[in-house]
């Protein structure tokens, strides 16, 4: 019998704990969506663009497209003449894995001019990027590129910091490579929620760089 009501606890929290998850993912739509466009026509002129990170590589072993999709909406969006400059962040954590120099070979392959392009190889995850953006590349108005799932995350968090967040939203993939793929989102949302709460600081820190001035690295 004890055995019997553990479970069931288990259960409930974990139905709980689904419930919790899906309710962030839907209020961070709804919170993000008067900032989020699907055209470099629509967004506001600013100086840089965040341009957040993806493995290159899918796991089928080919070019990840959530990867390919971001690079194509970030580059239309520098063609466009909306921004001025690209902050491409990801994860550079181990000697084999640049997210960030692949985002940007991918945007000089694009047609993006190196000289526009700014790495940051800390931007482990979400909030690391937003937070970096603004601490370390001093931006307070930001064009932030990425998939619509991942946007409003992303421009839930920097406005909660003070930015001007606008979205970019980036071709979504119709066909996510796996279920964890496409469930992620919800744990990712109501961790947001967390971020915003303890602002807990990036894992990395740096000397600032002023973009348009400094020379990008």
């Amino acid at each position: 019998m004890r055995l019997m009501w553990i479970g069931l606890s288990i259960l409930c929290l974990g139905a709980l704990l689904s419930a919790l998850c899906w309710m962030a993912d839907c209020r961070l739509d709804d919170v993000a969506s008067p900032y989020m466009r699907d055209s470099p026509d629509e967004i506001p002129e600013m100086d840089v663009a965040l341009v957040l990170g993806a493995a290159p590589i899918g796991p089928e072993g080919g070019p990840n497209r959530y990867f390919e999709y971001r690079l194509d909406a970030a580059a239309s969006l520098w063609k466009s003449g909306r921004i001025r400059y690209l902050l491409v962040s990801g994860d550079n954590r181990r000697a084999d894995y640049d997210e960030p120099t692949a985002m940007r070979d991918g945007l000089v392959k694009r047609g993006v001019p190196a000289s526009a392009i700014y790495r940051d190889l800390a931007g482990i995850r979400t909030w690391d990027s937003v937070v970096r953006a603004q601490e370390i590349f001093g931006q307070r108005r930001l064009i932030i590129v990425s998939q619509r799932f991942h946007l409003a995350r992303a421009i839930f968090l920097a406005r909660r910091q003070g930015i001007e967040a606008w979205g970019l939203e980036a071709r979504n993939v119709a066909n996510p490579y796996s279920i964890f793929t496409k469930l992620r989102r919800y744990p990712s949302a109501l961790r947001a929620y967390y971020d915003v709460w303890r602002e807990p600081p990036p894992r990395h820190a740096g000397a600032a760089v002023t973009i348009g001035v400094d020379p990008p690295t």
